[in-house]
């Protein structure tokens, strides 16, 4: 049981399409996450403030959720609600899971390692389809916000639930639990599955 006053744990998730909303509700599972499933939409339909009602109700850490600019340029409806969620005192970012697309807003962020679509952990940012590029900048459209933030870790991947079919949540979304499980080990957080 979650004490009245304590920080809630969250890592966030710059996708919430359908698939992504799947294979993040099966990797939560894996690995005894909590995921917003209502976070989910293209583009986000909640702000900051219904998700953190949501991040507190949530039964225990951490907690998954979702955010979605759906292409558009600049700082969209998922960026906004992603920026609400940072600056809350109640909330410690354990890190982003940054995900790759084909945006045509070319918005990149830096991540610090990526999850290929093979399950390997690379140095370098990856493509949608999880193929490592061969720099640290992470092409997607709903990360242009991570570069002026300071996160504990930002772990790249290609499209979740996706990159043709290597992270399928009927196979049990294996990248997209690699993924949240490097974040969770790099940002040192510990504590007991539910």
């Amino acid at each position: 049981m979650l004490a009245v006053n304590q920080k809630r744990h969250v890592i966030l998730v710059t996708d919430g399409d359908l698939a992504a909303r799947r294979a993040l509700e099966t990797a939560a599972k894996n690995i005894g996450a909590r995921c917003i499933s209502m976070s989910a939409g293209n583009p986000t339909r909640l702000n900051g403030q219904q998700l953190l009602e949501l991040i507190k109700a949530a039964p225990h850490d951490p907690v998954i959720v979702m955010f979605d600019d759906k292409g558009v340029a600049g700082e969209g409806q998922g960026e906004k609600a992603l920026l609400e969620i940072y600056n809350c005192p109640d909330i410690n970012v354990l890190g982003v899971l940054a995900v790759a697309s084909n945006s045509h807003c070319h918005e990149a962020a830096r991540v610090d390692v990526s999850v290929t679509a093979a399950g390997e952990v690379v140095q370098e940012a990856v493509t949608k389809e999880g193929k490592a590029t061969r720099g640290k900048e992470l092409q997607g459209d709903t990360v242009g916000i991570i570069n002026r933030l300071a996160f504990p870790v930002v772990v790249g991947v290609g499209d979740v639930g996706k990159m043709l079919g290597a992270d399928d949540y009927h196979m049990g979304a294996p990248v997209t639990t690699k993924a949240l499980q490097e974040i969770i080990k790099r940002s040192g957080f510990k504590w007991q599955q539910p």
